[in-house]
């Protein structure tokens, strides 16, 4: 069996393409060549065939004219007649001599060519062409073929967008079309929430008839993480690019969603954000498989989840697999420089909170950028306070605080006070 004209045997220096085709087209002249030798030969036997058919023809003619004359010689006495007789016997004899010489060498002449053709038989290489026969052929209709079940920016959609158009659909033919706004992704401004804190839509909201509302777009969000963030978490920790390829094989109706593509951006961000920069990374990465399968889809006009493998199958090949990972570096750029202005505008508005004399609800921040000079966490070191010390830093009356120090004794004040300023609760000077 030959193997295919797309096998993985190509030098580096090799257009892979070019040689491909070199290859099919050698593969298709070799064929070529030899048919033409076979129907040359074939030719050659029924010429030989068609002249065996004559000779033996001829030498039965023969055969029954010697035998003819035999029998009337047998009743004839003249001497005259019976050396005319023998003259024609030799006449016939050399006649048929020549005529069974000639038949011998067709024959012989016939098993060389049939010899040639089994030879052709016998080291005939299979391919994909020669090896099967069409032996019945049909044409199924898909009813659905004109419905687009993915967007005009390349992602799929969710099985509740696939509804929302069938039902339009069919209240389009009673003449009432409902209003629906389009979908949009939130920013990348806001970090993710995690899914055991995200909002819940409410019986109201999901039972509510009429056209879809304005706010529809973070309901329709919402809905996908709390319905689907523990498979996009899955995808987040994959290292493995095959085994990413088999997981949105299998789960691309909801990884392959836009909806999925902001969930994995903004999980980059929170994760910088957070100081989880190896994590960060990773999850940059299946962002981009993401983002890069929907600009390929959207660039030949089809599903994603039909141009998983032929985006995969370019990870193969180096130049495509460089470009790749320098997209990768640069959207990991993009994501730290955007972690660094959030975390800048958080602490601004946090001061002007405290400006404002608003508390800052310290348990919404993460501990690890709630963290003191000194290392240690203030939610833990405030419980530890007694009560009084508790009150003077909730109400912030320094009199206060200063009144319930002197009342202890000097080594446990200065020591809770060391904890304060290591903690952040009270700024020294």
């Amino acid at each position: 069996i030959e193997l295919s004209d797309d096998e993985d045997d190509v030098h580096p220096n090799i257009d892979r393409e070019s040689w491909f085709r070199m290859k099919h087209r050698s593969r298709v002249e070799r064929e070529e060549n030899e048919e033409k030798d076979k129907k040359r030969i074939l030719a050659e036997m029924a010429k030989n065939n068609q002249r065996i058919k004559e000779l033996e023809h001829d030498i039965s003619k023969l055969s029954e004219g010697t035998l003819v004359i035999k029998d009337i010689s047998a009743g004839d006495d003249d001497d005259d007649d019976d050396d005319d007789d023998d003259s024609d016997d030799d006449e016939d004899l050399d006649d048929r001599e020549g005529l069974e010489a000639e038949l011998k060498e067709l024959k012989i002449s016939n098993q060389k060519i049939q010899g040639k053709l089994d030879e052709y038989e016998r080291n005939k290489k299979w391919n994909v062409d020669n090896m099967c026969v069409v032996t019945d052929e049909k044409t199924i209709i898909n009813p659905s073929a004109g419905q687009r079940d993915f967007t005009g920016t390349g992602f799929a959609k969710s099985t509740e967008e696939n509804k929302g158009e069938t039902k339009k659909s069919m209240n389009a033919t009673k003449g009432k079309v409902p209003k629906e706004t389009k979908s949009s992704a939130p920013t990348s401004s806001t970090p993710a929430a995690s899914s055991s804190t995200r909002p819940k839509m409410t019986e109201e909201a999901k039972t509510e008839p009429g056209p879809i509302r304005e706010s529809s777009a973070m309901d329709t969000y919402h809905e996908f993480t709390v319905k689907h963030a523990d498979r996009v978490e899955e995808f987040m920790h994959i290292e493995s690019m095959e085994k990413s390829k088999e997981f949105l094989l299998q789960y691309g109706d909801i990884l392959l969603q836009e909806n999925a593509s902001n969930y994995l951006l903004l999980a980059s961000l929170e994760d910088e954000m957070n100081g989880y920069r190896e994590k960060m990374r990773l999850t940059a990465r299946q962002s981009q498989i993401i983002s890069n399968i929907a600009e390929l889809a959207k660039s030949l006009n089809a599903h994603p989840g039909n141009v998983v493998i032929p985006f995969f199958n370019r990870l193969d090949q180096k130049e495509f697999h460089d470009g790749f990972m320098d997209g990768v570096e640069n959207f990991v750029q993009k994501i730290i420089s955007r972690a660094v202005k959030k975390r800048a505008e958080m602490d601004k508005e946090m001061e002007a909170k405290a400006v404002d004399g608003e508390g800052v609800d310290l348990s919404s921040v993460p501990k690890e950028q709630r963290l003191g000079p000194g290392g240690l966490d203030p939610l833990e070191v405030i419980e530890e306070l007694p009560v009084e010390m508790q009150q003077a830093f909730e109400s912030r009356d320094v009199e206060k605080l200063k009144a319930v120090l002197l009342k202890m004794e000097p080594t446990e004040a200065e020591r809770l006070m060391k904890r304060c300023v290591d903690s952040g609760l009270w700024v020294s000077g």
